[in-house]
């Protein structure tokens, strides 16, 4: 997708698609929901048997910085798409903005990486959702890659 108008459709919960061979099987994904993270990605997310939300891609090439290890800008990404997924329940039916984002970049990936994250909303409020999150390398024994934490400001329709 190349961010152009006449693919726009701003029902972005509304693409969820379910993989349904390899890799990643079981797991959802949005394509042409966000043109952005649509160059970035593909991101994929799931709920496990625990009930938890989850996210996770395959480190690429193209998630490298000039040293060969994940772009931090990659990491935030990845960690923006995921807070989204983790916050699902509670701005479902609605629209929402990253309003605040931290983040501490404390480890990487390298190519053919697998990269998860999970998190928690930590607060849902009436306009406002509080969020945090882990990224981990799974493929590096779950090292943690970076924690991050955020505020999703629910906005009206347009």
């Amino acid at each position: 997708m190349d961010g152009s108008s006449e693919t726009l459709d701003t029902n972005y919960q509304s693409r969820l698609k379910v993989v349904t061979e390899g890799e990643w099987a079981g797991w959802n994904y949005y394509p042409g929901g966000d043109p952005f993270e649509d160059l970035a990605g593909t991101f994929y997310c799931r709920v496990d048997e625990a009930g938890a939300r989850v996210s996770a891609f395959r480190a690429e090439r193209k998630h490298m910085n000039g040293g060969m290890f994940m772009h931090g800008g990659c990491v935030m990404t990845f960690a923006d798409f995921s807070l989204f997924w983790i916050a699902r329940d509670v701005i479902e039916g609605g629209n929402s903005v990253t309003a605040t984002f931290n983040c501490e970049l404390v480890g990487t990936a390298r190519i053919g990486d697998l990269v998860e994250c999970r998190g928690e909303v930590v607060k849902a409020g009436r306009s406002m959702v509080f969020v945090r999150g882990l990224i981990s390398n799974l493929s590096a024994g779950g090292e943690p890659v970076a924690s991050f934490s955020s505020v999703l400001k629910k906005t009206k329709r347009t």
